[in-house]
């Protein structure tokens, strides 16, 4: 059973009022347009005369009714306008309908229209469509929070009674774009970060590829992939985590540039940083090495932060970051050291397990040395590196997919970039060598046995691939959920998607009137009851028979239901003990 609001029942009402009036409240016709709300702001004062014959359809956000004409606002994709809607002008002629009761009182904040008109300026000085023709293109059913938006002195909108509550904004996204301008911006501003990096890496002449999202072996990184089944091949297959493995195949066919901006996917917990479902973008480049990729991140994100905020600084919560070339390199060993104060670069798992506990580190027993020596630096270090700094020379044991150190077999040639305490880049010179990846894979066979359910699978399919070798090459992977939270300073990544993953919606089964009536409630108080919020037995029974009597009332009183006898005290009393 669904359970309507006032207004929602009333807007159902207009709807069939409409539909009797032989009015089609969602007209299949196009309405054309040929002009934006934006376009007319900003250009209106210097070329009046290009706005006398316009069409332009969207969102009424207010009403303002005032006998034979009346204002309003229409909001269309770039912004907000004010509309002068007069009687006369839209109803020429002696039926005067269209206005006296289509608009004025079946016509709610939130439908779309279609008007058509010239633009004028008021007396007040505000940019306005004088309205010739409306058409009523969508009724809405459900209205729209109230966000009330205000200009300043200076021209600037400010707005007041901003939606804040997150399970709206997350679960009802669709509602939250309509009323919250600076919510459609982020996602605009993660779009011109997409384009601004796919330019780059087109400009430099990288191919730009698409990978296999279900895969039969979860390869590329460390985690818990989510598992489906094939049915005509009667085989399980993987929500890819990682892209990496297919991108370095195609390295390994001849392509000596690759990328891709991919969905992967893991079946882990989720925070303000991390959602199962997530984008990252993936470049592999032959013929490189991480000191050639680091140079090249910096020169990335230098171009997208120009591309995206027009400046290289920028505010992100009580930081100010600036992302200019040279970002400061340092070994993740050195950064434990210089944090902690403890040097770990030759301690064995024993030995790092016992820092753990000295630092108050979380440790598990499945957990590895590289796992280890991972929480100790995500525990006590990262938090520090605000501005861009490369964490760079991991262990081995951290990173399987990665080639030795050239200096030092027990290190990877591999960094991480951090930007506001956040990791938004890792990357390797890739391990090539096709005995040492198998070994590498073996271990984390290992350690899955001993429990880890985020080591890797062994690929054996792309240890092949590398059998027929693969060139001296530099991948990276970048984030874009957290980027796009760094560049558009939002503290959660749920705000920088459009439908953030979430627990299953709470609902609430409202009682059937068979029920009510079974408690010796008479009909005619059933929708009394339900208008005053006791949609079911449980939280009438909660109810003390006073509150409900004194609801009763009130609700009597408003709808102006005189006839209506209301319960006793006693009545009410005899319900609550069935």
């Amino acid at each position: 059973m669904q359970i309507l609001s006032e207004q929602e029942i009333q807007r159902r009402q207009k709807r069939q009022q409409l539909i009797e009036m032989g009015i089609e409240p969602y007209p299949a016709e196009a309405f054309p347009v040929n002009v934006s709300a934006k376009d007319i702001l900003k250009n209106y004062t210097r070329n009046k005369t290009e706005y006398k014959d316009i069409s332009i359809a969207g969102r009424l956000m207010s009403i303002r009714i005032s006998g034979a004409a009346s204002f309003a606002e229409l909001q269309d994709e770039s912004g907000r306008i004010q509309l002068y809607i007069a009687r006369d002008e839209i109803c020429p002629t002696e039926d005067k309908t269209l206005y006296n009761v289509v608009f004025k009182k079946l016509i709610d904040i939130g439908d779309f229209v279609g008007v058509k008109g010239y633009v004028f300026t008021t007396q007040t000085g505000e940019i306005t469509i004088h309205v010739t023709s409306l058409k009523l293109l969508a009724k809405s059913l459900k209205p729209l929070p109230i966000v009330k938006q205000q200009k300043d002195t200076q021209g600037n909108i400010k707005t007041y009674d901003a939606v804040t509550d997150a399970e709206f904004k997350y679960r009802q996204r669709y509602a939250d774009l309509v009323v919250t301008p600076d919510a459609k911006q982020v996602f605009i501003k993660r779009t011109k970060i997409i384009n601004a990096m796919r330019n780059f890496f087109n400009s430099h002449g990288y191919l730009e590829v698409e990978t296999p999202i279900l895969q039969p072996i979860p390869g590329g990184a460390s985690a818990r992939p989510f598992v489906t089944h094939h049915n005509a091949l009667d085989i399980p297959l993987y929500l890819r985590i990682a892209n990496e493995l297919y991108l370095k195949r195609l390295i390994v066919g001849g392509f000596d540039g690759v990328y891709e901006f991919a969905k992967d996917f893991r079946n882990e917990g989720m925070d303000r940083n991390h959602n199962p479902e997530f984008t990252v973008l993936e470049i592999y480049v032959a013929y490189k090495d991480y000191f050639w990729m680091m140079d090249f991140t910096e020169r990335l994100l230098e171009h997208v932060a120009l591309e995206v905020l027009g400046d290289t600084k920028f505010v992100v919560g009580e930081h100010t970051i600036e992302i200019k070339r040279p970002f400061p390199r340092i070994s993740i060993y050195e950064a434990i050291r210089l944090h902690t104060g403890i040097d770990i670069s030759l301690m064995n798992e024993e030995e790092l397990r016992e820092t753990c506990q000295k630092l108050g580190v979380k440790v598990e027993a499945t957990m590895g040395k590289g796992k280890l020596i991972d929480a100790i630096f995500g525990e006590k270090c990262e938090h520090y590196y605000i501005q861009p700094t490369f964490i760079i020379d991991y262990p081995v044991e951290m990173s399987p997919l990665c080639k030795r150190h050239r200096r030092n077999p027990q290190l990877t040639e591999r960094f991480e970039l951090f930007i506001n305490g956040k990791e938004i880049a890792n990357a390797y010179s890739e391990l090539n060598d096709p005995i040492d990846q198998r070994e590498r894979f073996e271990e984390q066979m290992r350690l899955m046995e001993r429990g880890d359910d985020e080591a890797m699978y062994i690929d054996y399919d792309f240890l092949r691939a590398l059998e027929y070798g693969m060139p001296p090459t530099a991948g990276m992977g970048i984030g874009i959920d957290r980027l796009t939270m760094l560049l558009t300073n939002q503290p959660s990544i749920q705000d920088v998607l459009f439908f953030p993953q979430m627990r299953p919606e709470k609902t609430i089964q409202a009682a059937s009137h068979a029920e009510y009536l079974a408690l010796g409630i008479r009909e005619e108080l059933i929708p009394l009851l339900q208008k005053i919020g006791f949609l079911t037995i449980e939280s009438l029974r909660e109810a003390s028979p006073n509150k409900i009597l004194n609801d009763l009332g009130i609700v009597r009183k408003k709808l102006k239901l005189e006839n209506l006898r209301l319960p006793t005290k006693e009545e009410i009393e005899s319900w609550l003990k069935k």
